[in-house]
């Protein structure tokens, strides 16, 4: 069903909140009040042609939410023009359930192009699954950007061997990528895009999309602080008069405590229990997390503030480090200046011990004394740190530091909640460790997300996805008295 953002999630006269109408069944959506005689039907041959439906005027767009909406994860917006259709992301859902987007299988063969915003699973993990099922088009994002999603893809397969996947999807698709440059515009047909930096990862980026006159900017995940190795999202000269931005920290009181108290705690955490001998254990996203994390490590470890013990990093983090050195020109001037013109490489440091393979994950659980081990999931869902958790998990020596976000229905999750007991690959693990949660997010707080708004000049309407209902309508109820704010619904159109 198409709505005009004026029938679409927004808010009425009297400030109340409304969802949009449901659809009957029959004909177009309606208020659930007193029943009005049904309109006799129109003979077959008075009814417009369903497809007179899909016609998009020259100068409009329309937005389709395959994922991403009222929820974390499966980011899948189509973006249609008037002879154009293109996909922006295409991700999954983690959980208890893995989840994906709602777009229909027989829809892929009509996209003209996809483009990634960066290489998250929740963001790119769903293009096996579009390769696989008729898409034959271009996948356009950042040099790293495509090199990463190769990795974290391969290495989600071999982990939860999704259905509906071609044993050659992999191998495909780099066949189809486009690689092109921040602030560089292209075409797909009749919309012009450009990719501007976002913050959040090596390579991630907002995506302007222009037709016409017509201009709508897609935040992607990002970021507006700096951090050890990227410079904050790109603020400047943005234009649009729609946006979609990312909601994960939008509520109340998602305001992120200074880096430097989060560290101070951080830190100190470690040092309490490397000093007694046990093993700190740092679930991480492979990508972005574990390398800020590291980073911070090391710096630490140099300056004295925490003690120097082996740093143990397992996983696809070492693929992905590799992928961020030899991509280093998209990171910070100062960390590129650091590796041209010292010897000092941060990427190579002497504390980071590589785990390659099951025999060295062995060596470094029987090695006695303390330790720092680096490795993935970040959710608990796969990976190298279920064994360390079989086998390091139940003794109070030990220590879980989650540093990223842990979505509901995940192991990570039960943990912050409490649990003495987990389900990883199906065995019942005991947890005796302690679990601490320190905020190194490369997500923008809710003070970030409203400096950005106010940044794009000519903005009138807002999609808010990506983040939870509740916080999302607390974000909405803040922004309605200047801008029209829908909370889009799955599957739903809107008309810009």
């Amino acid at each position: 069903m198409e709505r005009k953002l004026a029938d679409t999630d927004e808010w009425d006269v009297e400030r109340t909140y409304m969802k949009p109408y449901q659809k009957t069944g029959r004909g177009e959506a309606r208020h659930r009040t007193a029943p009005r005689p049904r309109e006799p039907a129109k003979p077959r041959e008075e009814r417009r042609p369903k497809e007179a439906d899909e016609v998009i005027k020259e100068g409009k767009l329309r937005l389709t939410f395959y994922g991403a909406a009222r929820e974390v994860g499966r980011s899948c917006i189509m973006v249609e023009g008037k002879g154009t259709k293109i996909l922006i992301d295409a991700g999954i859902k983690l959980g208890e359930v893995e989840e994906h987007p709602m777009i229909e299988d027989s829809m892929l063969k009509h996209i003209d192009a996809v483009v990634i915003s960066h290489a998250h699973l929740d963001h790119c993990g769903y293009l096996p699954h579009v390769i696989s099922n008729g898409f034959n088009g271009p996948i356009y994002s950042l040099k790293p950007t495509l090199e990463l999603v190769n990795v974290i893809a391969s290495d989600y397969l071999q982990i939860s061997k999704p259905k509906g996947i071609k044993k050659d999807a992999i191998a495909k698709m780099p066949k189809h990528y486009k690689m092109v440059e921040y602030h560089e515009e292209f075409r797909v047909k009749d919309l012009a895009i450009k990719l501007v930096p976002a913050g959040h990862i090596l390579g991630s980026a907002m995506v302007e999309i222009r037709e016409g006159d017509n201009r709508l900017l897609y935040t992607g995940d990002i970021n507006l602080k700096g951090t050890k190795l990227l410079d904050p999202a790109y603020t400047e000269y943005l234009n649009a008069a729609t946006l979609i931005t990312e909601s994960t920290y939008s509520g109340k009181g998602d305001i992120f405590p200074s880096e430097k108290i989060v560290m101070a705690g951080f830190t100190e955490s470690i040092k309490e229990t490397l000093n007694k001998g046990g093993k700190v254990i740092i679930p991480s996203f492979a990508v972005g997390r574990a390398q800020e994390v590291l980073f911070l490590l090391d710096d630490h470890m140099r300056s004295g503030s925490i003690p120097k013990v082996p740093i143990f990093v397992d996983g696809m983090i070492n693929k992905a480090m590799r992928i961020y050195r030899h991509n280093v020109i998209y990171c910070k001037q100062e960390l590129q200046k650091r590796i041209l013109m010292s010897e000092d490489d941060p990427f190579k440091s002497p504390n980071f011990h590589p785990v390659e393979g099951r025999d060295d994950r062995q060596k470094v659980i029987k090695t006695e004394g303390a330790a720092i081990i680096v490795t993935t999931s970040g959710m608990l869902k796969g990976g190298p740190v279920i064994r360390y958790l079989e086998k390091l998990g139940d003794s109070y020596m030990n220590k879980l530091i989650m540093v990223g976000y842990q979505a509901e229905g995940t192991p990570g999750r039960e943990l912050l909640n409490g649990a003495k007991e987990i389900s990883l690959d199906g065995k019942k693990v005991k947890i005796g460790l302690k679990v601490e949660a320190y905020h190194l997010s490369g997500h923008a707080d809710k003070a970030q997300l409203l400096r950005l708004i106010s940044s794009v000049k000519g903005l009138k309407n807002i999609f808010i996805v990506h983040g939870d209902e509740t916080k999302q309508k607390e974000f909405a109820e803040e922004l309605k008295n200047k801008y029209k704010v829908v909370l889009p619904l799955l599957k739903e159109h809107y008309e810009l």
